[in-house]
C-alpha cells in the first residue's frame, strides 16, 4: 500500500517535526512528525526501530572514534567494544577526559588502564558497568 501524494508534506506542515522529545499539547511526549512515544498512551518504537537508532548511534561514535582517537582501532574486538560503550554512554568527549587511562590502554599498562576506570566518577555513578568493561579492557575478552 502505498501513501498518498504530498501525504508527507501535509503531516510535516500540520503535526511540525521536532527531532528531541517533547510534550505535545496534551501533555504526550512525542518526537519527529507527531510521533507518540509516551507509554502512558500506548507509545513507543518497535524493536526494528530501536535498531535502526542503535546503529546510527554506533556509526556516529565509531566515525568520532576513527577522527579522534585514531589507535582504538589496534586494540582487539572485546578491548574495542569497552571504548564504544563507554563513548555511548559518555560521549566521546566524556571517554576523551580519560587521558591516564588512554594512555596506559595504548601503553599495554591494561591492569593500570583498569583501576583508572574503576578510580572515576562514572565508576560511581555505575559500577556493575564500570567493573564489568575494567575487566574486559584488562583481560581483552568480552565478560
Amino acid at each position: 500500500m502505498t501513501t498518498p501524494t504530498n501525504t508527507v508534506e501535509l503531516l510535516r506542515r500540520d503535526e511540525g517535526e521536532k527531532l528531541s522529545a517533547y510534550q505535545d499539547h496534551l501533555g504526550f511526549w512525542t518526537i519527529g512528525v507527531g510521533r507518540l512515544i509516551d507509554a502512558r498512551k500506548g507509545g513507543g518504537i518497535s524493536p526494528q526501530e530501536s535498531e535502526i537508532l542503535l546503529t546510527n548511534d554506533l556509526d556516529r561514535i565509531t566515525k568520532a572514534l576513527d577522527a579522534r582517537l585514531p589507535q582504538w582501532r589496534a586494540l582487539n574486538d572485546a578491548r574495542q567494544a569497552v571504548l564504544v560503550s563507554m563513548a555511548f554512554q559518555m560521549g566521546v568527549d566524556g571517554l576523551l577526559g580519560f587521558k591516564n587511562t588512554l594512555a596506559h590502554i595504548f601503553a599495554g599498562n591494561l591492569a593500570d588502564a583498569k583501576m583508572g576506570m574503576l578510580a572515576s566518577k562514572w565508576a560511581t555513578q555505575t559500577p556493575e558497568r564500570a567493573g564489568r568493561l575494567a575487566q574486559q579492557m584488562e583481560r581483552g575478552v568480552f565478560v
